[in-house]
């Protein structure tokens, strides 16, 4: 064992024996042979390390409720509200961790199960909220292209960070978000080494995506995905968001315009392939993209806060 590894062991163990065990510093400190300062600081490595998992157990009546109109209201399969933070950010912590618990659930279930992740901020922190999980009977694949317009690795895409999380299998699409042509998608597209990959997009049993807006701040321009040329143009045509590159309108339908026609991520609209899409997204700007998707049938399924959750139950 490394000199890291022993150093987590022990955290570990000195977190058990406070959380679980139920034991106090000086007993820690006697069962493993240290000071008790040496045990407080393992617990405070503990926690700070992420060894450490908070479970509230009890519903919460108001975000219960609003989770029930919405489902009530979209036909969802599933909707889970978590309580506003003092900030968005925080917030979006909160909707990070609840999503990366549903995660966790799905990696946890004996049968196998071919799950497929999009991309954002909210999911790449679910995944990195996730603990290490002996998964091999799954498989995990990529919604959509994990290459940046610059040939890097997409920063928030999460499949290669959920490798190292998990024994299942991962997928991914080498692939630029959004081809350069129509004509260049194709060919990408038509490898056969890609042929895998995509089949399994097509079947997913599960599917975790962000929903981008299209304001000032969206993904896909700060992320050099498009020019502001290409937004602008997109929002005269009536854009308010994209899930997995994909741009739609208010109604929920997808624009139509040759972005659109140069993404390379697996087909999102209804009946496209089986299994609920959950959407993972908060704040008031993600407002109206989240309640077109939502309109659209884009999602079947959402995590998100108390204060985006009756925003979204407004008429």
């Amino acid at each position: 064992m490394s000199s890291a590894e022993h150093k987590y062991d022990d955290a570990a163990r000195a977190a058990w024996l406070a959380y679980i065990g139920g034991c106090k510093q000086d007993e820690i400190a006697q069962i493993m042979g240290i000071s008790r300062q040496s045990a407080q600081r393992l617990v405070s490595q503990a926690m700070a390390a992420g060894l450490v998992k908070v479970r509230i157990d009890h519903p919460i009546a108001r975000c219960l409720e609003l989770a029930q109109r919405l489902k009530d209201r979209h036909g969802l399969t599933l909707c889970e509200v978590v309580p506003s933070l003092d900030s968005v950010q925080n917030s979006g912590l909160a909707v990070a961790h609840a999503t990366g618990d549903l995660l966790e659930s799905c990696l946890m279930r004996p049968e196998p199960m071919v799950i497929g992740l999009g991309t954002g901020r909210t999911l790449r922190a679910a995944v990195e909220h996730l603990p290490h999980i002996d998964c091999a009977q799954h498989k995990i694949v990529s919604l959509t292209g994990n290459i940046a317009p610059d040939g890097s690795t997409a920063y928030y895409n999460v499949l290669f960070t959920i490798a190292d999380k998990i024994t299942a299998a991962t997928f991914p699409v080498p692939l630029p978000v959004i081809s350069a042509s129509v004509d260049e998608r194709a060919a990408l597209l038509g490898q056969k080494t890609l042929s895998v990959t995509r089949a399994l997009a097509a079947q997913t049993d599960m599917r975790f995506v962000g929903v981008g807006t299209m304001t000032e701040s969206a993904p896909l321009v700060i992320d050099g995905f498009i020019t502001r040329g290409d937004q602008r143009r997109l929002r005269d045509k009536g854009a308010v968001g994209e899930i997995i590159g994909f741009v739609f309108d208010a109604r929920g339908q997808l624009i139509d315009d040759e972005i659109n026609s140069r993404v390379s991520s697996a087909e999102i609209t209804p009946g496209s392939h089986p299994g609920p899409v959950i959407g993972a997204a908060h704040g008031p700007d993600k407002v109206p993209a989240i309640r077109a998707a939502l309109g659209g049938s884009l999602l079947t399924g959402l995590v998100t806060d108390e204060a985006t959750a009756i925003a979204l139950t407004l008429d």
